[in-house]
């Protein structure tokens, strides 16, 4: 089984940044895609951005130019630097990861327990 740890959440100003964190921990995995989603209130949850093993990265067009995610290979963690934050940025942020389990040959997918970006002034 494969746990996801999320950090970095929290209130920030319009304009302001913040860095969001998701390490991936368990045992017989290899990851494939790892992404961020986020889910407002009232709101579908959807596709903040991914990256795949390759490095391969899709956005989602309301944050491209603000954010960028990256990704730690050696330590299993993906990243998501926000940066000129908005108010409409507000959501619960959940990390997302794709990967191979070993133990059943099959592809697998996770989620992370969610952290709360608050964008207000």
């Amino acid at each position: 089984q494969v746990q996801l740890v999320e950090s970095g959440g929290g209130l920030v100003q319009p304009g302001g940044s913040l860095r969001l964190s998701c390490e991936a921990s368990g045992s017989s995995f290899s990851i494939v895609t790892m992404a961020w989603y986020r889910q407002a209130p009232g709101k579908q949850r959807e596709l903040v951005a991914d990256i795949t093993s390759g490095d391969n990265t899709r956005y989602a067009d309301s944050v491209k130019g603000r954010f960028t995610i990256s990704r730690d290979n050696a330590k299993n963690t993906v990243y998501l630097q926000m940066s000129s934050l908005k108010p409409e940025d507000t959501a619960v942020y959940y990390c997302n990861v794709n990967f191979f389990d070993y133990r059943t040959d099959s592809l697998r997918d996770n989620w992370g327990q969610g952290t709360q970006v608050t964008v207000s002034s």
